[in-house]
């Protein structure tokens, strides 16, 4: 009896053991009770003691969803389709028949953007289309369960400094505002920046601004002195600088008539100028290279001051042999209208006419006789040229020469070689023999000159040989002529001829004075000393 009686307490401990464990659950602070019941779901949050019921499909106790300061979630009814987002920091507990949607990572948290002064976003309800802007410096932001970002995440708005502004669209309503600096610019809802922000043009003596009203279709230039941002309306066409024209420079303006109106340099009014609004500055396309076969340079101021261009062209002699000519013209433009007139490419059609005439020149004369006056040929090009066709396109040729020719096929090119080669040669013989002739000519001319310069020199010794001669012959004979008055003054009876003899006696005395003074020796004549030798025969007597 008592081993029955103990047998039925353990049994009934077991089964009370059993439904306590089947039936009671604790739920902590961070848990949720979801229970599944025959007909619905039911969710308990912690912390609870919960008696399970006792009819049940099943049950489970899950966590919380813990969120940070920078985080949320979506919380989805998968029973009615609502959703509900969560923003941290809490502890998320899911109501019944809830599920946290997990993004495009499988990720049930998401990380919420925060946005600095600078800095906004724009979400867009995706249920009711509306659009929500957010901008900075407003704590975390989360989308709604049905926003998006528009514009993929946050963006930084558009800082303008003074001289700066941009275009903003209104999608919704078609209209434009224009936002100047110094400003941030967020766009609302629908808007949309037209385009980057752009730099206001600085509007001075140079510089104009070409102005499109987008309302009345209207164009203007700007010149007055500013710092221009265009209106609403306005749309910026294009820059213009001031086109400034050098004395010897001219250019062509059309304007929305069609008619080309002609500036210089040279008057003061023209001189520099803004383009008008319907108005192009003429651009020329002349033909360039030594043939002419590029029409590529494009001319927008003319200069109007003499200058060379180069041609090059293939002509036949009359003797049939192909030369190549190269040379150059000295032209100018001396009626601008004219030439507009009659010719669209100035430079092309000077060198085809040039082209025509040496061709028909170059034709009547054999390669030898062009050899000879080519360069009269050139000069019967243009001076010789009847027609007017450099009038009638408003330009004079000074000059046009050859510089070189070489025949276009190569065995006549050696023959040729070979002819200038002889003719070299004969113009360096003959440029030497000339060179020679000229050195013996300096010669003669030096030694007519030297014996010129001789014979003025003894001309000029003999001319003061004779006055030195003539002057000692005065003072001699001053002195005879004292002497002999001397002694017809002290003796007045003395004979003439005493008187020459005494003199002379006193120059040779002079004379061996002078003598006997130097080393020379002196050989006197018996006449001279006035000597007389005689031999005397003596005899002795006893």
């Amino acid at each position: 009896m008592i081993v029955a009686l103990i047998v039925s307490a353990v049994l009934l401990l077991l089964v009370t053991a059993l439904t306590f464990f089947y039936i009671v659950k604790f739920v902590d602070k961070d848990e949720e009770l979801v229970v599944e019941g025959l007909t619905e779901q039911i969710v308990i949050h912690g912390p609870k003691t919960v008696f399970l019921p006792f009819f049940r499909k099943s049950y489970k106790i899950r966590k919380a969803l813990s969120l940070g300061a920078m985080e949320y979630c979506v919380v989805q009814n998968f029973l009615t389709g609502d959703k509900r987002v969560e923003i941290g920091p809490k502890l998320v507990f899911r109501n019944p028949y809830d599920e946290v949607v997990k993004n495009s990572r499988s990720m049930e948290k998401r990380t919420t953007i925060s946005l600095k002064a600078n800095e906004y976003a724009r979400l867009l309800d995706e249920r009711t289309g509306k659009v929500r802007v957010v901008r900075g410096e407003c704590g975390s932001l989360a989308p709604g369960p049905y926003e998006r970002f528009m514009d993929g995440d946050k963006t930084q708005a558009v800082d303008l400094r003074i001289f700066e502004y941009v275009k903003v669209q209104d999608k919704e309503s078609g209209a434009v505002r224009t936002e100047r600096g110094e400003k941030l610019v967020f766009l609302g809802p629908f808007e949309e920046f037209v385009e980057s922000k752009q730099v206001a043009v600085e509007v001075d003596e140079s510089t104009a601004v070409l102005v499109r009203n987008k309302r009345s279709g209207q164009l203007r230039l700007v010149t007055e002195k500013m710092l221009f941002i265009p209106s609403n309306d306005d749309e910026v066409i294009e820059v213009r600088n001031l086109i400034k024209l050098a004395d010897y420079e001219a250019c062509i303006v059309r304007d929305k008539t069609g008619k080309d109106i002609f500036y210089f340099g040279k008057n003061d009014s023209q001189r520099s100028f803004f383009l008008p609004p319907h108005s192009e500055l003429v651009s020329l396309l002349w033909s360039r290279g030594r043939r002419r076969e590029r029409r590529d340079l494009k001319i927008k101021k003319i200069d109007l001051r003499p200058m060379y261009m180069s041609f090059e062209f293939n002509c036949r002699t009359n003797d049939n042999v192909e030369l190549i000519l190269e040379g150059s013209f000295f032209w100018e433009i001396v009626d601008l209208e004219e030439m507009m007139k009659f010719t669209n490419d100035t430079t092309g059609d000077i060198c085809n006419h040039a082209r025509s005439r040496f061709i028909e020149l170059v034709s009547k004369v054999t390669l030898q006789e062009f050899m000879l006056q080519f360069n009269e040929i050139a000069e019967r090009v243009h001076q010789s040229d009847n027609t007017n066709f450099y009038e009638q396109r408003g330009v004079r040729i000074h000059s046009l020469e050859v510089t070189g020719y070489r025949c276009a096929e190569s065995s006549t090119a050696l023959i040729l070689e070979e002819i200038i080669q002889e003719t070299t040669n004969r113009m360096n013989r003959l440029q030497q023999q000339e060179s020679e002739n000229e050195v013996q000519l300096k010669q003669i001319r030096g030694d007519i000159e030297e014996e010129k310069a001789r014979a003025e020199l003894l001309q000029i010794q003999t001319e003061n040989s004779n006055a030195r001669s003539k002057m000692e012959g005065m003072a001699e004979a001053e002195r005879v002529k004292s002497f002999l008055m001397d002694l017809a003054t002290s003796f007045p009876n003395m004979e003439e001829a005493t008187k020459v003899g005494m003199w002379n006696t006193l120059r040779k005395e002079d004379a061996l004075k002078a003598v006997s003074q130097g080393n020379a020796r002196l050989y006197f004549t018996p006449r001279d000393a006035n000597l007389s030798i005689e031999s005397h025969d003596h005899i002795n007597s006893d």
